[in-house]
């Protein structure tokens, strides 16, 4: 006979938060929103990565691509680059991520003098970079002999065989710094002399690096953004429990900040295995998160594997159908209280926190308060992010809306077997998720923005500043059907 749980399987839109005392400091500015997302022992300042917001972008071929990496990240939260793909596409994306602002950026778009303003052109329309440093080698540490940019040629005039020598800013016009320059150092002699950037060189005049004017902008505008000391973004990448021997080191090669295991179902002897062997090749240099798990056995069990981070849920996104063909999972709040009491304990008894990531159920803003109120270190969403610019996916009009697609992992599309693999070398014999649209909602940080101020205020209102006073003061309440209706707008007629 099976073993009966007494607890009733419940979602988010069931339950509704009390409001506390509101201080005169519960003003949405004084809110921090900053969470550990890897485990640590001690104090929360111990752990090696923090998120300035509680948020992270689903491992997903429709959510997670380096745009929206490049993004999440500028606005304090971080994407997780889908595995669902070869391991060079995916090392490549991870690249791009790393190499969109740092302090000191290595230049990837250098010629020679010999080459030609056709050369040019082709190498801005495949990198993107619109500034060339000109080397006698064409190399990125090729002596410096000047600089091309967009300023320095005319498309409608200049002809495509034009060598470069010709119309490059030469290094007797250049205004350089010598290596060992600091960060602020360079910023101030691009603001003294109104440059776009600055090229550093070592003492026999080979180029090492360039700063920015635009890095200085970017970070200016984006307080909250989220990279490491050497100022590059942060980010985080899928594997699978298949090809992690070879997946991982390619990975981490690329600059990969945090990894997670991406599965549909965690409490799995695969996830330990993969765990135990990231564990032992690399220690704690590189943090994995584990998953998913709905109750505190598959948590306990990650846990004693090694996992940093651990992602609790099962059939509750909104383009997963786990539980319709399969009949298991777990009401998403009810498995949320469930492990982080069981993360708790684990804490107490071992003093080691290790975080924990809500993943799916989210449909409203205040969802995600409750999540974090219920013991979610931080949230990971698909749906939501899956509407903005910033997704991979096309933005199609159908009707007189505007949509963009929006798939499942484990949708025929995506083809990710490997996420719901259950052994042997049978591929995916039927689909747990479904091909959809999601209504366009246009850029992420204007959408962010209204979320997090959302999510301030509900805090103010609760009567926290922090997550974590949040998690220990808010007080939450069951919600009945009726209590549901009179919570929306009801007995008037809305104006069209």
């Amino acid at each position: 006979m099976a073993i009966y749980l007494n607890d009733v399987s419940r979602t988010f839109g069931e339950y509704l938060l009390i409001p506390g005392l509101t201080t005169k400091q519960c003003i949405p500015a004084n809110v921090s929103l900053c969470t550990p997302l890897v485990k640590f022992r001690g104090d929360e300042r111990q752990s090696a990565i923090h998120l300035n917001i509680p948020v992270v972008s689903a491992i997903m071929q429709s959510v997670s691509g380096p745009e929206l990496a490049i993004e999440l990240a500028r606005n304090g939260g971080i994407s997780f680059i889908f595995g669902s793909q070869t391991i060079e596409n995916q090392v490549e994306m991870v690249k791009k991520v790393k190499k969109f602002k740092a302090g000191f950026v290595i230049s990837d778009s250098n010629l020679t003098p010999n080459h030609t303003l056709g050369d040019v052109l082709n190498l801005v329309e495949s990198t993107g970079h619109s500034t060339i440093g000109v080397t006698d080698d064409g190399t990125s540490n090729g002596k410096l002999l000047g600089i091309v940019a967009s300023r320095d040629y005319r498309l409608e005039k200049d002809p495509a065989e034009r060598l470069v020598k010709d119309f490059m800013t030469p290094f007797s016009e250049l205004i350089v710094g010598k290596l060992g320059i600091t960060l602020k150092e360079a910023n101030q002699l691009i603001w003294e002399n109104k440059l776009n950037s600055l090229p550093i060189i070592d003492d026999e005049q080979r180029l090492q690096y360039f700063v920015f004017r635009k890095d200085y902008d970017s970070h200016k505008e984006n307080p909250y953004e989220l990279s490491g000391t050497d100022k590059k973004l942060l980010v985080g990448a899928g594997i699978n429990t298949r090809d992690y021997k070879e997946r991982v080191p390619a990975l981490v090669e690329a600059g990969a900040d945090v990894l997670c295991i991406d599965s549909s179902d965690g409490y799995s002897e695969w996830q330990y295995e993969t765990l135990k062997w990231i564990k032992e090749t690399y220690g704690d240099n590189v943090p994995v998160g584990a998953g998913n798990v709905v109750d505190e056995e598959g948590f306990v069990y990650l846990a004693d594997a090694g996992a940093d981070f651990i992602k609790v849920g099962i059939g509750g996104g909104s383009i997963c159908i786990t539980r319709e063909q399969k009949g298991i999972g777990r009401g998403q709040a009810t498995a949320l209280i469930d492990v982080a009491r069981a993360r708790d304990n684990y804490h107490r008894k071992k003093d080691i926190y290790i975080p924990i990531c809500s993943d799916g159920g989210l449909v409203h803003d205040y969802h995600m308060v409750l999540a974090l109120a219920m013991g979610a270190d931080f949230l990971m969403m698909g749906r939501y992010f899956a509407r903005f610019d910033e997704s991979p996916t096309k933005k199609l009009k159908i009707g007189n809306s505007f949509v963009k697609e929006y798939w499942g992992e484990g949708s025929n599309r995506a083809k990710n077997w490997q996420r719901y693999d259950t052994g042997g070398m049978e591929g995916l014999k039927f689909e747990e998720g479904v091909d959809s649209y999601v209504p366009y909602a246009g850029k992420m940080k204007d959408n962010l923005d209204v979320t997090l101020g959302k999510i301030k205020a509900t805090m103010c209102s609760c009567g926290s500043i922090t997550i974590q006073d949040l998690q220990r003061f808010s007080k939450i309440t069951l919600v009945s059907s009726t209590s549901i209706v009179e919570g929306g707008a009801h007995d008037v007629i809305l104006k069209e």
